[in-house]
């Protein structure tokens, strides 16, 4: 015993006088960066936003590879971590804390506003770019959470006034029913300037409804609908899954057969499984981009480089926002020269991005980085999703 006491305290010896040997697990990453640039994810990879931060996280990861093949950034390699903000926004905001303690030069924020500014403020606090893939309030900006702090997706003002316009202009529709989930500001801020702007051009909105997300029950909405003496031309309906699906398919199987309109949220694989060849036609949505050639002729390429890093291709739109967001991290640190996160947001703010996701030129922190860009308008057609085209509104309402 007492030998076997000599050897531990030889070897807790040698631990402390060289602490470089200490062993390390799979699960445990370095916190020495100075030969790599170090950019954390607090994105949500489990719980109701995981349809959309998950895929984004696996964009990420295929533009990391890309650039590390390249040579990095500013000549080093870039290293991605990422931890799951669990669709809470308290986690959120403490992994991304965790983040910027472990030595990130940047942050990449889940894509809404309620589960992704948390991540934003704590890289505010810490002096680093925090972007988010697809947080499309026109809250997620440097008005409301810091100077530093982007999105990457257009705003509601952009996502509202798209779809108002196509509804008015093209298809000639001129009244509409709203239903508006109050779950998140997304939801609520959607429906608010889809509605400023489709009454700016002289349409009417015969009510707007409400909805609370994990009620799974739409019979009061429903039975409203089915008193009303005029019959809308379409309805509006802005809401998430999983009750988005259920909300739809309780119209159909009732009768209500009216066109349906909504924003991004709709650009979901497990919305288009649910609503099948029977009931996923006549819907309407703008989004973020396209999996196809038609949305960007380099897309083909793009898809066989995710196919072979994953062994499938791309199934959601979600990737593509991923994968813009290391791409801009890296050309604005490259334009700066550093990795400072004054030097990088500036880059950001004076450069126009041309992305899988549309061109892009943000304003400046003094005009709240307003994303300018356009929206991808989406037709559901037998439950398969058809490219209609790149549209920038003729009039964004203020936000």
């Amino acid at each position: 015993m007492k030998r076997l006491g000599a050897v531990v305290c030889l070897v807790l010896a040698a631990a402390l006088i060289l602490p470089g040997c200490a062993a390390k697990t799979d699960d445990t990453k370095s916190t020495d960066t100075s030969d790599k640039i170090m950019i954390g994810a607090a994105l949500c990879q489990t719980g109701i936003q995981a349809p959309l931060d998950e895929p984004a996280l696996r964009g990420a990861q295929l533009a990391v590879d890309e650039l590390n093949a390249k040579g990095g950034i500013l000549g080093k390699q870039v290293e991605l971590v990422a931890l799951d903000g669990k669709s809470d926004p308290v986690t959120v905001g403490n992994v991304a804390k965790q983040l910027v303690d472990e030595g990130a030069s940047a942050i990449i924020a889940p894509s809404d506003f309620d589960f992704g500014g948390p991540a934003s403020r704590e890289a505010q606090k810490a002096g680093i770019v925090g972007i988010s893939p697809c947080a499309s309030s026109p809250l997620y900006g440097s008005a409301a959470l810091g100077d530093k702090q982007f999105t990457l997706s257009m705003w509601n003002t952009t996502m509202g006034a798209v779809t108002a316009e196509y509804a008015y202009n093209t298809k000639g529709w001129r009244t509409v029913y709203v239903i508006t989930d109050d779950f998140i500001d997304y939801t609520k801020s959607l429906s608010k300037y889809f509605i400023v702007r489709f009454k700016e051009l002289g349409g009417t909105v015969i009510f707007e409804d409400t909805y609370t997300q994990g009620q799974a029950d739409v019979s009061a909405q429903l039975a409203r609908i089915k008193a009303l003496k005029e019959k809308p031309d379409f309805i509006y309906i802005s809401s998430y899954m999983p009750d988005l699906a259920l909300m739809i398919r309780t119209l159909r199987e009732s009768g209500v057969t009216q066109p349906v309109v909504g924003g991004d949220s709709y650009d979901d694989p497990s919305l288009f499984e649910a609503l099948g060849t029977q009931y996923g036609s006549n819907v309407f949505f703008d989004t973020h981009g396209f999996l196809s050639d038609a949305a960007n002729p380099k897309y083909s390429a793009f898809a066989a480089s995710y196919e072979k890093k994953f062994g499938k291709a791309p199934e959601a739109v979600w990737i593509l926002p991923g994968y813009d967001t290391i791409m801009v991290l890296a050309q604005s640190m490259e334009k700066a020269g550093t990795t400072d996160g004054a030097a990088v947001a500036k880059a950001m703010e004076t450069t126009t991005f041309d992305l899988f996701t549309g061109k892009l030129k943000w304003s400046d922190a003094a005009s709240g980085h307003e994303p300018n860009k356009a929206a991808a308008l989406v037709e559901l057609k037998d439950g398969k999703p058809n490219f209609l085209g790149w549209i920038i509104p003729e009039k964004l309402p203020a936000p």
